[in-house]
């Protein structure tokens, strides 16, 4: 998939666009798993203040309010404060960006509905670009955008994160947030390498599976089938940065910090059975959640 065949998915202002074709078979099933996907976990989430994320959540659980577990509203509360999570989650990401400016050009590499985008941009007041495999997901976000009236500044696109269509240099800023999962981290490093200005900088959070147990455990085996994907260890992050004149400024463990929303999540209506795996997982260490920022050089 050229940088030619990327295109804006604004279906709801232009018309339908042309889908570029998956350079792949896999970024096929990619494409297809999420254009398919509409987890109650995900939606409802976002219809509590209309920020659609696809990732988890960091930080403790506010108690008192959630209130009693008896009480009629009880669920709606753990929906919000589950949503409130995953937002201070983005917070988090967006801290690490480092000085941006409002002439800046932020990429969202996975972008998914695009709650991440619109946060960067009420933080920074910048233009922020985002690509997905998923017409749905960027039809989705760009629709969102607009009714937000900031369509102007925030857009998202169908294709390869691998191949995108932003100029060398152009971005102030980059990340994946739990995105990186589905692509070959040289290749992935190589191209936020490319689009980064020198000094830029590029985050990460994602779930790896840590070198010191030995192997990825059963439990990250079941996480990767569920989400159909592969997921790395931290160690081969680290060298696919490092190759590509991206140096790691800041490694943060956030597996504590997340555990508390899993363990929530676990008691929902919302589960959606792999709540086990990430909660095992995290706490026999053969799993971490991270937050890798390194800086081009």
């Amino acid at each position: 998939m050229s940088n030619a065949d990327c295109t804006a998915a604004d279906s709801a202002v232009t018309g339908t666009p042309v889908i570029p074709r998956p350079a792949t078979p896999y970024q096929g099933d990619i494409a297809r798993y999420w254009n398919n996907e509409a987890r109650p976990v995900n939606l409802r989430l976002g219809d509590v203040d209309g920020l659609y994320h696809h990732h988890y959540g960091v930080g403790e659980i506010d108690r008192a309010a959630l209130g009693d577990v008896g009480d009629g509203d009880y669920e709606a509360r753990v929906v919000a404060e589950l949503h409130r999570l995953e937002s201070a989650q983005t917070d988090v990401l967006l801290g690490h960006l480092g000085t941006v400016g409002r002439d800046d050009t932020l990429v969202d590499a996975g972008c998914g509905r695009g709650g991440s985008m619109v946060m960067a941009h009420r933080r920074f007041g910048c233009k922020v670009e985002g690509v997905t495999l998923s017409a749905k997901q960027a039809d989705f976000a760009n629709v969102r955008a607009r009714d937000l009236g900031i369509g102007s500044h925030v857009r998202a696109r169908v294709c390869n994160m691998l191949d995108t269509p932003f100029d060398t240099g152009q971005a102030r800023a980059s990340w994946n947030n739990e995105s990186s999962m589905y692509v070959d981290l040289h290749d992935l490093m190589a191209e936020h390498s490319r689009i980064l200005t020198v000094g830029g900088r590029y985050v990460t959070i994602t779930g790896c599976w840590n070198p010191r147990y030995g192997q990825p455990s059963k439990w990250v085996s079941q996480i990767n089938a569920h989400f159909e994907c592969n997921i790395h260890s931290r160690r081969e992050y680290l060298r696919a940065m490092i190759d590509n004149r991206l140096v790691p400024q800041a490694v943060v463990d956030l597996t504590p910090d997340t555990l508390p929303y899993w363990k929530l999540r676990a008691t929902t209506s919302l589960v959606t059975g792999i709540e086990e795996a990430f909660i095992k997982s995290y706490e026999d260490g053969s799993f971490q959640y991270v937050l890798i920022a390194a800086d081009r050089i």
